[in-house]
C-alpha cells in the first residue's frame, strides 16, 4: 500500500526546496473538455513557463493538474526529473530523490490529495541552476490514473528544455607532423570544451561537432568510426575511407566542461605533394556555429604535414620502419599535447583533467588501424566514452636515412 503523506508532515521552508514540495491546494471547479469512460480518472497537466535561469538561481514554479475523467484519483505520485546541469536545492519530506541514467536526478514525491472528477489542484515545481548549467530540459507530472508515471510523454507527464543564461567554449585543436611524398601519415585533431558549461542539445539533432578537411595532395585511408563524410550540408552517410571531408561527432553527443575528444585519421601522400595544410573547426553535425559559443577565435586550427623536398632516394631496399624524430606541439591550443611524427606509424592517447588537455603520439610498427576516438571522463569521474584507436604507416629503411628535415622551417610554422 503506498505511503500517503499529508501537507502537515511538509516543512515551512518548503518555499525553495526541490520540485515536489506539496501544498493541498483546495480543489478548484473546471469544465472539462472531455471525459474518460465512465469509472475512471483522467488527470492533465499544465505547461510548465520556459525560462532561462543564471547559474545559482532557483527557479520556483507551480503546474496545475485537472481531473478531465469520471472518478476521482485518491493520491497523487508526481515524478520530476532534471539534466545534469539542473539540481534539488534540498530535500523534502514525501518525496524519494534518486540519479539514474546519464546523471538525471530525479524525485519522486507523493500527493496526499484526492482530486475529483473536474477539479484542480496546483503544485510547485522548484530545482536550482548549476555552474555548469546550459542546455537543459526537465520532466514533470503523473500518470493519467494518478499512479507513477512510466516513460513517454502524455497529456498528464510532460518534458521542458532551458536554455541557461550561460555559454560553452568549444576550442578546435590541430597537428603538425612530417612525411615523405608517397608514404602514409597518420594526425589526431581533437575537440575540447572550457565551458562554463557542459553541453548536450536538448532541442534539435544539430549536435556538437569537429569539422575535418583532409590536407590537400593527401587521402584518407583510414577514418574513425565517429566521422563521417560531409557533403554540402550534413553528413551523407558511414564512415568511409577517400572523402575530402569530416564531421565527427562526441559519442552519446555529450561534452563535459573540461572534456576532450580525439580523432586520428591515417592518409596517404601523393607522390607529387608537397607541404600541405588542413584545417580543422568546431562546428556542428551541419557546419552551424552553436549558439551558445561566444568566443569564435579557438573554433579552428590546421593540420600541417610537412614534406621535405630536399631528399634524395637511396636504393630500393625492404625492411621494418623507423618512428621520426621531430616533436612539435599542435598547434598552440594545446600547449600540453605532443606530436612525435615523421614516417613512422603512429597511435594515440590521452587524458584531460580539470579543462588540460594532454595527448602524445608515438613512432609504432608498420601496419595498423585507425579506429579512433579517445575522450576522457567528465568532471564527475563518470566514463563517457572509450579507447583510442592507433594509426600505422611503413616507409623502407634506406630512404629514412636519406631524409632532411628542415627544422627552421618547422619551427616559424
Amino acid at each position: 500500500m503506498r505511503q500517503r503523506i499529508r501537507p502537515s508532515h511538509i516543512r515551512p521552508s518548503a518555499a525553495f526546496v526541490a520540485a515536489a514540495a506539496i501544498a493541498a491546494a483546495v480543489p478548484t471547479v473546471v469544465a472539462p473538455a472531455a471525459y474518460a469512460e465512465e469509472g475512471e480518472p483522467s488527470l492533465v497537466i499544465s505547461n510548465l513557463p520556459r525560462t532561462s535561469p543564471k547559474p545559482g538561481e532557483v527557479y520556483d514554479e507551480s503546474v496545475v493538474i485537472t481531473n478531465k475523467g469520471t472518478a476521482a484519483a485518491d493520491g497523487v505520485t508526481f515524478r520530476i526529473r532534471l539534466t545534469r546541469g539542473l539540481d534539488f536545492p534540498e530535500s523534502v519530506a514525501g518525496c524519494t530523490y534518486s540519479t539514474i541514467e546519464s546523471q538525471v536526478r530525479q524525485a519522486l514525491c507523493e500527493l496526499d490529495t484526492v482530486i475529483e472528477p473536474g477539479a484542480s489542484v496546483e503544485t510547485p515545481v522548484r530545482f536550482k541552476a548549476l555552474p555548469k548549467a546550459l542546455m537543459e530540459a526537465v520532466e514533470y507530472g503523473t500518470s493519467p490514473t494518478g499512479e507513477a508515471p512510466g516513460e513517454g510523454f502524455t497529456d498528464s507527464y510532460q518534458r521542458v528544455t532551458l536554455r541557461a543564461d550561460s555559454s560553452a567554449d568549444l576550442v578546435a585543436i590541430g597537428d603538425e607532423t612530417e612525411a615523405l611524398p608517397g608514404d602514409k601519415q597518420s594526425f589526431t585533431v581533437k575537440l575540447r570544451n572550457d565551458g562554463p558549461g557542459w553541453i548536450q542539445n536538448q532541442e534539435s539533432d544539430d549536435l556538437t561537432a569537429l569539422m575535418v578537411q583532409i590536407p590537400p595532395g593527401t587521402v584518407a585511408v583510414e577514418v574513425p568510426k565517429e566521422c563521417k563524410p560531409f557533403g554540402i550540408d550534413g553528413p551523407t552517410g558511414p564512415s568511409a575511407p577517400g572523402k575530402p571531408r569530416y564531421v565527427c561527432r562526441p559519442e552519446g553527443a555529450i561534452i563535459e566542461v573540461g572534456e576532450t575528444y580525439a580523432y586520428t585519421f591515417l592518409v596517404k601522400i601523393n607522390e607529387t605533394a608537397q607541404d600541405t595544410k588542413g584545417e580543422v573547426k568546431a562546428t556542428s553535425i551541419y557546419d552551424i556555429h552553436p549558439w551558445f559559443d561566444k568566443n569564435p577565435a579557438n573554433d579552428k586550427a590546421y593540420i600541417s604535414i610537412d614534406l621535405p623536398s630536399d631528399y634524395e632516394p637511396g636504393p630500393s631496399t625492404t625492411g621494418g620502419s623507423t618512428g621520426g624524430g621531430s616533436t612539435t606541439g599542435g598547434n598552440g591550443n594545446d600547449p600540453d599535447g605532443q606530436s612525435t611524427g615523421g614516417t613512422g606509424s603512429t597511435g594515440s592517447t590521452g587524458s584531460t583533467s580539470a579543462g588540460t588537455s594532454t595527448g602524445t603520439s608515438t613512432g609504432g610498427s608498420s601496419t595498423g588501424s585507425v579506429d579512433g576516438n579517445l575522450a576522457s571522463t567528465g568532471s564527475d569521474g563518470t566514463p563517457l566514452i572509450a579507447g583510442a584507436a592507433a594509426a600505422a604507416a611503413a616507409l623502407g629503411g634506406a630512404l629514412v636515412l636519406a631524409v632532411r628535415r628542415r627544422r627552421a622551417a618547422t619551427q616559424s610554422s
